[in-house]
């Protein structure tokens, strides 16, 4: 997708690869932007209107875990736009003593969030298509037993995104679908891991998890965007350490028909 002229929501654009992000769009020379995220940051709104004044850039205050609060963002985006061609669902939280809030932001959000955003995108309702990104996780790739309630729900994003990705969807639709499973990124989101684990006492999966090798935000902005402008329907793409792997998920079962 050329991403010139285009309009982008992004969830969570200031976060910390949320940022690197939208700085990586606004370089695409995109029509519009609309953050959505619980608390603002002004300084960095500024500055980037300042710097892109031929973009439409604005801010949505959105509760991630309200259902309404992401129906009023949509409702009140595409009554600005006209419409919207990139949705990238990036609202994070990774602390496991948080169980059900841990499930709303990085999984029920980000299912409410696609099922909102495709009532305005799909072509049988009289939208124009276009792509959503999900990011989940490597730990939506595989179990990661230190942060097993993090895990479930980004295996829940991964699984949820293929699904909607399904060419049957695609072809009603138009809207195409795309997982991006990050690795360690040198964001907040790894800060005090040790107080944010599924259970309370000392493993030695901490001390393993401490030494994994980190990628900087902005080399995983870069390669997310690049993703958007070049990845396929139904890819899930793996950013890890600075490069862009995409995953084959091998069919596990085969429904047996009757005659």
């Amino acid at each position: 997708m050329d991403l010139a002229g285009k309009n982008v929501v992004y969830l969570g654009g200031f976060g910390g690869i949320g940022q690197k992000c939208v700085q990586e769009l606004l370089q695409r020379q995109i029509k519009s932007l609309a953050i959505f995220d619980l608390v603002e940051n002004a300084d960095a709104l500024a500055e980037w209107k300042n710097k892109n004044p031929n973009t439409d850039i604005f801010y949505q205050k959105v509760d991630i875990t309200q259902k309404s609060n992401i129906e009023a963002a949509y409702k009140e985006t595409a009554q600005r736009l006209g419409h919207f061609d990139v949705v990238v669902n990036g609202s994070g939280l990774m602390n496991d003593r948080l169980v059900e809030l841990t499930i709303q932001i990085n999984l029920l959000g980000v299912i409410n969030s696609t099922l909102t955003a495709l009532e305005y995108m799909d072509k049988a309702k009289g939208g124009r298509g276009g792509l959503i990104v999900n990011i989940s996780s490597v730990a939506g790739l595989q179990p990661t037993a230190l942060m097993a309630i993090y895990s479930a729900a980004k295996s829940g994003v991964t699984t949820f995104t293929r699904a909607m990705a399904n060419p049957i969807y695609y072809a009603h639709s138009g809207v195409g679908f795309i997982t991006i499973c990050p690795g360690f990124t040198d964001t907040g989101l790894l800060e005090d891991i040790g107080n944010k684990t599924t259970f309370t006492y000392e493993t030695p999966m901490l001390a393993m998890f401490n030494k994994v090798k980190r990628q900087k935000p902005e080399d995983c902005a870069s390669n997310l965007v690049r993703a958007i402008e070049t990845a396929k329907n139904g890819a899930v793409l793996m950013l890890e350490t600075g490069e862009t792997q995409e995953v084959d998920m091998p069919d596990m079962w085969k429904p047996q028909f009757e005659n």
